[in-house]
Order: C-alpha cells, then structure tokens, then sequence
C-alpha cells in the first residue's frame, strides 16, 4: 500500500497582502512560487500544500477544515465570527508594519458628523456585519448594502457614508472623503483550524512555521552590530549599547581588547555608531539580520 505523505493545507492571502505574505515568507526560509494560471503556488516544503485565497473568505474555509491554517487580518476573523485559532499576530502589509483600520468615511461637504448622523441614511461597505454591529451599539437604524469594490467613489451618489478598510487614508483623501470615526484596528493573524491543532503533527508544524515568520520579522526592524574595543571603554561602551540581551563580549587575541557583538533597533543605529567610536569602539560592522529568535 502506498504510503500517505503528511500535508498541511496553507492558505495564501491573495490580493493586496500577497506580495508582502510571499516576502516574509522568504525571509522565514520558503520559497513560494505562483503561477499567474494557478491558485495553488509551489513552495520548497514537501509538507506543506498552499492555496491562494481571498483573505475576505480565508477564516471560514479554516474553520470549515479545508484549510488546516491561513493568514488573514484579525477584521475578516470577527467579521464572521469564525471558530479558529488564533496563533500569533504578524503585523505587517501591503505598505508597512502597523494595523489597518476600518473607519467611516463621509464626503468632506457631508452633513454627517459621527455616527448619531447616520439615521436612514445609506452605507456602503465590504464588512456588513461589522457595520451593521457598530450602528446597533450606536441605536442608530440605517441601510448597510453590500459593496463590491470600488467603495470610495459610492459618496455621494450611491451612498451616504461608507466604512472602508485603510492603512494610510490616501485613497479615501483622494475621492474627496473625510474619516468621522474608527470602528476596528486590525492586524494580520496567522490562524489555525480547531481540529487541526489537535493533530500533534500539524500542530508543531504550524508552531514552527509561526516561529519562523515571527523570527523574520523580529529581524526586520533589527541590525547586528559588532566592534573591538580596548577592554578599558568596555563599561562606557556598554552603558550606549540598548540591545535585546546583554550583549556577547569576547576576549581577542591583543591583551586588553575585547570584542562585542549584540543587536539593536536599526532606528538607533545612526546615532549608536558615532557614540561607540567616540568611546573607543572600533572596526565596527553593522549587518542585517535574516531572523531573530527569542
């Protein structure tokens, strides 16, 4: 009888964050592949079998088991109100690492001033029952339809209002609208199918791969920074370096150097370097970083 390989079923944000997902799965150590005809990419893991999935539609086909694990934004989980397990959040898209919001936009000459305004009114939006939840804990009675797309250019003709996801506003600034409220925050979440957690093979599967997409980006926002230093500036030189731990110090080969070797936040590096050599660092080496594992 021929032997049944172990596959766990990977779901593939496609649209928007797909680019961003591909990246960091790079980063994480797997290779994936799309081809512009199919909907399941290759990826240099025998284990694992992807699939290219709306992240609208991601949490209920998790849930449903025909994923066994998926990436898609907090926003779409509860819009549903899917049954999954959340395993870590991975905050990153398609423009850079912080949350989406989902807000209620208006036209800039709107009367609508906040969400007591909306009464009768029309709203337009992907997430209707998020929508639909806001108003009601608002006691405000209005007509929420379904948008298909191109929800921005609905005000003011086909709609009062809308609620629309966004991450910088630029979009919504240049069909003229104006934020009034934020409904939700929203990162991305890697999530998992109840039943297959408690699968011991798909659950450290799963675990590992959260792992490692944490690792590249725990990596992405840090450099490695190493440098020798006469053992006499070693107090000084420690007391400028912020680091995730103590930093590694090691004895060179001269008697009284030391080098040091740490990782520190990139922001800081350009003000770190010049602090260091004035202390009396040398042959300093910034490098990056492809993973950091806690």
């Amino acid at each position: 009888m021929k032997k049944i390989e172990k596959k766990l079923h990977l779901g593939i944000p496609k649209g928007s964050l797909q680019n961003a997902t591909i990246e960091l799965f790079k980063k994480a150590g797997y290779i994936i592949n799309i081809s512009p005809r199919s909907y399941f990419p290759s990826i240099d893991d025998v284990e694992i079998e992807c699939m290219l999935i709306r992240a609208q539609e991601m949490a209920r086909y998790v849930e449903d088991g025909i994923l066994d694990a998926g990436i898609t934004g907090y926003d779409w989980v509860a819009e549903y109100g899917a049954q999954v397990d959340s395993i870590t959040t991975l905050v990153y898209g398609k423009t850079g690492r912080k949350p989406v919001r989902w807000v209620l936009a208006v036209p800039e000459n709107s009367d609508i001033a906040g969400p007591g305004d909306l009464e009768g009114r029309r709203i337009a939006t992907e997430a209707v029952g998020m929508t639909t939840r806001y108003l009601a804990k608002h006691g405000v009675n209005a007509d929420v339809e379904f948008s298909w797309g191109a929800t921005e250019v609905k005000p003011p003709v086909l709609a009062d209002a809308i609620v629309e996801i966004t991450e910088t506003g630029s979009s919504l600034r240049a069909n003229n609208l104006k934020i009034i409220d934020t409904i939700m925050e929203s990162v991305t979440h890697f999530i998992a199918n109840q039943n297959s957690m408690k699968n011991e093979w798909k659950k450290k599967k799963i675990d590992t791969i959260a792992l490692l997409l944490n690792a590249a980006l725990d990596a992405g926002s840090r450099v490695g920074l190493m440098m020798n230093l006469p053992e006499t500036a070693l107090e000084k030189v420690l007391e400028i370096l912020p680091s995730l731990e103590a930093p590694t110090v090691s004895q060179l080969h001269e008697d009284g150097w030391v080098a040091i070797n740490t990782i520190i936040d990139e922001h800081k590096v350009r003000d770190s370097i010049p602090a260091l050599k004035e202390a009396g660092a040398s042959g300093i080496v910034e490098y990056p970083l492809n993973k950091v594992v806690y």
